[in-house]
């Protein structure tokens, strides 16, 4: 996720505070990855240098000065042109858990045990996600639901392979 048009997206409500951005992401998107602040006002830096935002105040603290920033039109076009387009569907061609159960099909290893790990961490995942999703409000739902059916994909690609075993290690140890 780009965190600078995430951030241009909580500003086109109204100006804030890098404070307040921070907040505001972490609430919304950041609950397994909170942002640091140094990342928060290094993004900022980089959208003002962009033209993307501008500050709109400078106010004394108790520490340094809070700096107010608002979204520009440019950020605001590049925010629509963002939004509008679509995500680049991962068709996950190139699998670090495939070259593994290959891996071992050449070194004579066992790559149904591979699999067999995969499956038994595949599933404890699910569970952990599964009681956070019990808990969790609709955000943390949909959140959980995206996690569990990419891990439901994957589970179903691990039976598949589990199942064609004997006919892949007839082509890859040749």
């Amino acid at each position: 996720m780009s965190i600078g048009l995430t951030l241009l997206g909580l500003l086109e409500p109204g100006p804030r505070h890098g404070y307040d951005l921070k907040r505001a992401y972490d609430e919304h998107f950041g609950q397994d990855h909170p942002l640091h602040y140094g990342q928060v006002y290094a993004t900022l830096s980089r959208l003002l240098k962009n033209g993307l935002v501008e500050l709109t105040a400078v106010e004394p603290g108790a520490g340094p000065d809070r700096k107010r920033y608002a979204i520009t039109d440019a950020g605001v076009t590049d925010l629509d042109g963002w939004l509008g387009r679509p995500e680049q569907p991962e068709p996950y061609l190139s699998s670090t858990l495939y070259t593994k159960v290959v891996l071992a099909l050449l070194s004579g290893r066992s790559a149904a045990e591979i699999l067999d790990t995969q499956r038994t961490a595949h599933l404890a995942q699910m569970r952990t996600l599964t009681r956070r999703k019990a808990g969790g409000d609709l955000a943390d739902q949909l959140i959980c639901d995206h996690a569990l059916f990419h891990l439901e994909a994957d589970l179903r690609w691990l039976e598949l392979t589990a199942a064609r075993l004997d006919a892949l290690a007839r082509e890859v140890v040749r």
